[in-house]
């Protein structure tokens, strides 16, 4: 199949099935459309939506992001998880307004430049919001190439992408750029997805080296399976009424910059520090414990509840230390965890989860 008709199938395959709806499909620009891109990182169509919808109602320009405040944008995006991806919108809007006067730059080598942008994603923004001849190769494409063409590899390995860049390079057409891109990244989402593929429905089966060999199970080649390390963290919830004592947690780890409950390695160390505070441990109280699974790890979390009877019991409230209140939250950022145990809170039935000494 030449490099045409591979790229008119998806080309005409996409303005039959592809999404066209989407809401950064709609009234398109570069801002619209970048950060669809960084959100989309890591991350599903379907989960990103509503976090879309949020954020550019309350940011619906760069003016508007470039007057906000870190931990706001933190606050939208809290549950969405990999927050380095807003912090380095955040920073990106900085260099926007310093270096291109506050437009989102047009020039591939200027937007591949700016934080948390690589070479596919600086493609995407620029072909999908003006239509330029830039390839793309997220993993979805690369599925579809390795699937298509028979590479016996992986998806991650660096090797064949250089291989799988020249290729992409090839197929794609100059003219109707975005519409291919979009047609092989929802190819890919929908037709020709990583478990059980609908080979059948692929305007690509007829020349498909997996189909032909109807072994799609070998392509990619699987990741060997990878051994998470386990880390344990003591959550201490201190609550009065509808208030929780959160920290924000400057370290360069998990959740910098966002709030966190006061977090321990082990339950002596969690007890000693609430000692310090002069609380009173003996009437902490063990919540269900759970897990909570990063791409590098696995947290087990182990929260314990202690109600305070007055607020000043604990009062070093600062930029670094607030009471979050439940009732009227505060725009900060919040990590997922965080927010499971304030939805037991939030429905009133915490009581019937604690674990009584």
């Amino acid at each position: 199949m030449t490099t045409y008709f591979f790229s008119q199938l998806i080309i005409n395959w996409y303005h039959k099935y592809g999404r066209k709806d989407l809401p950064w499909q709609k009234n398109k620009t570069l801002y619209t459309v970048w950060i669809s891109e960084i959100m989309l990182q890591q991350t599903t169509v379907k989960y990103v939506i509503p976090y879309f919808k949020r954020f550019i109602l309350h940011f619906p320009n760069i003016r508007s992001l470039d007057k906000s405040k870190l931990d706001d944008v933190l606050y939208l995006w809290s549950g969405l998880g990999y927050y380095n991806r807003a912090k380095n919108i955040y920073k990106s809007v900085k260099i926007i307004r310093e270096k291109y006067n506050g437009k989102f730059p047009d020039q591939f080598l200027n937007v591949i430049k700016l934080p948390g942008i690589g070479r596919s994603t600086a493609g995407a923004i620029l072909s999908l919001s003006l239509n330029f001849f830039y390839p793309i190769l997220d993993g979805n494409v690369k599925r579809i190439l390795i699937r298509y063409y028979g590479i016996m590899s992986t998806v991650q390995d660096k090797k064949i992408e250089k291989k799988l860049w020249k290729i992409i390079e090839s197929i794609t057409p100059i003219y109707n750029t975005a519409q291919f891109n979009q047609g092989m990244m929802d190819l890919g989402a929908s037709i020709c997805t990583r478990i059980n593929p609908k080979c059948q429905y692929c305007p690509l089966n007829k020349k498909c080296i997996a189909q032909i060999q109807k072994a799609w199970d070998k392509y990619p080649l699987k990741n060997k399976k990878k051994i998470y390390p386990n880390k344990l963290f003591w959550f201490v919830v201190i609550k009065y009424k509808y208030n929780f004592w959160l920290q924000k947690n400057t370290q360069k780890n998990i959740w910098n910059n966002l709030f966190c409950f006061p977090q321990f390695n082990n339950e002596k160390k969690a007890l000693n520090w609430l000692q310090e505070k002069k609380i009173n441990i003996n009437t902490y109280q063990k919540m269900i414990s759970f897990s909570h699974k990063f791409s590098h790890l696995i947290l087990h979390i182990q929260p314990i509840i202690i109600e305070l009877t007055h607020i000043s019991q604990l009062h070093e409230e600062n930029q670094k230390n607030i009471w979050y209140n439940l009732k009227n939250p505060q725009h900060i950022g919040i990590p997922k965890p965080v927010q499971r145990i304030f939805e037991i809170f939030k429905k009133d039935i915490f009581k019937t989860r604690i674990i009584k000494l």
